[in-house]
């Protein structure tokens, strides 16, 4: 990604605040209208038939194997994100996309007060997938989908999807799934980049000529200087932290920073 020069940013129009706040009226019936109508889709969501899903499906967490109605904790509904994970390989090639989304959330309080819990149900061994999750900072409550429960939970889907489910006493539903675009909802910097004037700087929006748009949407937005971006501000907080999954080249020393590298080569009683 390049910058563009100080002083070669294309701008919109300069007038005064009057003439401004008029224009800013106009979009703001568009953008009520707008809201609304995400209103109408959330009634018809709530109004949709479900389908029973198997309460003892069986996940793994940290204390071991767990099943699914117990992630309920006690509540009535559950959300859960379906993350991407590649067996085996270093933190830089996991899944941009999985890793945007699950960045941006931290806080489940306003959800448990509406009896909703919140989960991970990552595709990959628990005990790798969830270094991931620790070098991350992550708080999110994390389960392994093991291969056997894959076809009970997914269903002919793929990982990178959104669910809610309900219990009802010993019984478990889902009620809705989205993935895609659809899993925008997890991420308000979207939502924060659309208000600004050079808004997310994709290659699809429509912007004026001489905007800058510099991130494609095959996941290269999510990623920088090859890796997903949240991943920056952690190495450079923390750079001996970067988890090593098994039989990788994280294992094999050839991604470790160069303090751990002098690290592991010290003998006992060095310094």
């Amino acid at each position: 990604m390049t910058e563009m020069p100080a002083g070669e940013h294309p701008l919109p129009q300069i007038t005064d605040r009057q003439t401004w706040q008029a224009k800013i009226d106009e979009l703001r019936v568009k953008e009520k209208a707008h809201t609304r109508a995400g209103d109408t889709l959330a009634a018809e969501r709530r109004r949709l038939p479900m389908v029973k899903v198997d309460p003892q499906t069986p996940l793994i967490g940290a204390d071991g194997p767990v099943v699914l109605i117990d992630i309920f904790d006690g509540r009535s509904q559950l959300i859960a994100y379906f993350q991407m994970w590649h067996t085996g390989r270093p933190a830089a090639e996991q899944c941009e996309g999985c890793t945007f989304s699950t960045t941006h959330i931290n806080e489940l309080s306003y959800l448990h007060s509406r009896d909703v819990s919140y989960a991970t149900f990552c595709q990959g061994p628990y005990e790798e997938s969830s270094r991931y999750r620790d070098f991350m900072g992550w708080t999110v409550p994390w389960y392994s989908v093991p291969q056997d429960a894959v076809d009970r939970l997914v269903a002919n889907r793929y990982f990178g999807i959104l669910v809610s489910y309900l219990r009802d006493d010993d019984k478990v539903y889902e009620t809705y799934w989205t993935t895609g675009r659809g899993n925008e909802l997890m991420a308000p910097s979207y939502g924060l980049l659309d208000l600004t004037v050079y808004g997310r700087q994709e290659f699809w929006e429509d912007s004026p000529e001489g905007w800058p748009q510099r991130w494609g949407s095959q996941g290269g937005q999510f990623r920088l200087d090859g890796r997903p971006i949240a991943q920056w501000s952690r190495i450079r907080s923390r750079p001996t932290r970067q988890p090593r999954p098994p039989g990788s080249a994280w294992r094999r020393g050839r991604a470790r920073g160069p303090a751990r590298s002098r690290a592991r080569r010290r003998r006992p009683g060095q310094r």
